[in-house]
């Protein structure tokens, strides 16, 4: 579903990704891990389209960057903005209108109720805390019914409630087939629900592993290659 095949990305001399090759099949969790600044978000970034970059990247078998790619994509970022004189409906409504969806309200509505937004409806961007704004970042997402969706540090912000319901949402879409990439330095984010795990160490990937492989619990590989010092910078 995701195919990624030498990525390398620079910022001026600095390497941000270097030579990063992954892929996520069809229905699997996949989840991205790595301390601060082990190149993640620009990884998730160049998957998504957002950055420039040298090497090859597929979603379902087209070009990252193509109309095909991205109606078959959902993102949420980490730092969510939404438009600050937009209400959250007008938000979803933004999202039917640009992906040409039908028949779409009553699923909006219950993305709405589900995270807890439904009061919010009303609500503009610019009036949303924190939280609230991830929550529409989340529906907006999901609206589209996506075949595969990526999550670049989905619990920041959220509430106990937010946290579990994003939780109970990341088992049902894998149920349903949806391919999850879940960008993360939270090893329980997704508890043991994840066939793949990517870790990344100073822009490159250094570890795959896969559940049904893998005897050692997912801390014990990942405290493996890092030192204390490395995750608390």
């Amino acid at each position: 579903m995701i195919a990624v095949e030498n990525l390398t990305k620079k910022y001026g001399k600095f390497v941000a990704n270097d030579s990063v090759s992954m892929h996520l099949g069809t229905g699997e969790l996949g989840v991205l891990l790595g301390p601060n600044g082990a190149g993640k978000s620009t990884l998730i970034k160049s998957i998504c389209g957002l950055l420039r970059f040298s090497g090859k990247i597929t979603i379902d078998g087209h070009d990252n960057r193509s109309v095909e790619a991205k109606a078959v994509l959902g993102y949420v970022p980490e730092i969510a903005v939404p438009y600050a004189m937009l209400t959250v409906d007008e938000h979803l409504e933004f999202i039917a209108r640009a992906y040409r969806l039908k028949n779409w309200r009553d699923r909006a509505d219950a993305l709405l109720a589900r995270f807890d937004l439904a009061d919010k409806k009303n609500k503009l961007g610019k009036e949303l805390s924190k939280g609230m704004k991830q929550k529409v970042s989340l529906c907006c997402a999901m609206l589209p019914q996506p075949k595969a969706i990526i999550l670049d540090e989905p619990l920041s912000g959220l509430d106990p409630h937010g946290i579990r319901e994003l939780q109970t949402a990341i088992a049902d879409l894998q149920a349903d087939g949806v391919s999850l990439l879940v960008s993360t330095h939270m090893i329980d984010t997704v508890g043991s629900n994840w066939d793949v795990t990517f870790i990344m160490k100073g822009g490159k990937l250094v570890r795959e592993c896969r559940r049904a492989d893998r005897a050692e619990t997912l801390e014990d590989i990942y405290f493996s290659l890092f030192k204390a010092d490395e995750l608390s910078e």
